[in-house]
């Protein structure tokens, strides 16, 4: 300790004592139990470190007190216009969430560590997104805070301060970009939708064939499904039932009634009818001679 410093507390003590006890509010400090106190005694930090929780003495013009919140501390980072790497223009803001780790560092290393944090968060935030294409800024959030919130707490590292969270709130496109993906996205859904009819459909023919290949192979099977076919139309409400007749059932009449048609024609052929008897012509003038 230099004769100045000697000299300059001995003044600040007797200043105390001659302004007791208002001086006793003056030089009684209360420390919380979430905060730490810097102290500095003529520009020099005191030993010890940082101090608290508890009630410490501070000397009047001659030791200089600084507080440090050691609570978890969030801020906005102001929407930042960030050209994407596709050279799409958008617009994101987020959220940064930190806290004291080392009350020294915060102090003696960055002038208002809270400003300084705020500031990096804002130039972090666009050089990440720098490199992100326009796609991976809508779908890659999580990814994109992670790496933003390593970037960060790396670089606050030397200041005492922590990053613990980083938050991407929203991502804005221009009106123009908004509408030309809403068209792209109804096109795309509707390339699906036709993609699946045309699954549903083939998927449907072949289940068609199969069941027709193997009913084909199956008389029994062709009439039992007929027969169901039948039973299914009776059920319905209607008054007039039209369905069709297979020629394999009346195949066998037409047969019969062309073969007896047949047999009727040979018969015919075979014995014709008898003339008809002769009228006796000389009976009749004999009678008229009379």
């Amino acid at each position: 300790m230099g004769c100045v410093e000697i000299l300059a507390t001995a003044i600040s003590v007797l200043i105390m004592i001659l302004t007791f006890p208002i001086s006793v509010f003056i030089c009684f400090k209360v420390v919380s139990e979430y905060e730490r106190a810097v102290i500095f005694r003529m520009g020099r930090l005191r030993s010890g470190g940082a101090r608290g929780p508890g009630v410490f003495f501070v000397l009047p013009c001659v030791d200089d007190y600084y507080p440090v919140d050691l609570r978890t501390v969030s801020f906005d980072v102001p929407p930042q216009e960030v050209l994407s790497k596709d050279s799409v223009t958008v617009t994101v803001d987020a959220v940064v969430y930190y806290r004291i780790s080392d009350p020294l560092k915060a102090v003696i290393q960055v002038y208002n560590y809270s400003h300084s944090t705020s500031l990096l968060a804002a130039t972090t935030l666009r050089n990440v997104l720098g490199t992100r294409n326009l796609s991976e800024l809508l779908t890659e959030r999580k990814t994109i805070s992670d790496t933003m919130q390593m970037s960060l707490d790396e670089a606050t590292d030397p200041w005492g301060v922590k990053v613990e969270r980083v938050e991407i709130k929203d991502v804005s496109l221009p009106t123009a970009l908004q509408r030309a993906m809403a068209a792209e996205a109804e096109a795309a859904r509707e390339a699906r939708a036709k993609v699946i009819a045309a699954e549903g459909e083939m998927k449907s023919s072949r289940a068609l064939r199969e069941a027709s290949e193997i009913i084909s192979a199956s008389p029994s099977a062709l009439q039992l499904r007929y027969l169901q076919t039948l039973s299914s139309i009776s059920t319905e409400k209607n008054s007039t039932i039209i369905f069709p007749l297979p020629m394999e059932l009346l195949t066998p009449f037409l047969n019969s009634h062309s073969h007896g048609s047949h047999q009727q024609q040979q018969q015919h052929n075979m014995h014709p009818h008898p003339p008809a008897p002769a009228t006796p012509l000389h009976r009749h003038q004999h009678q008229h001679h009379q």
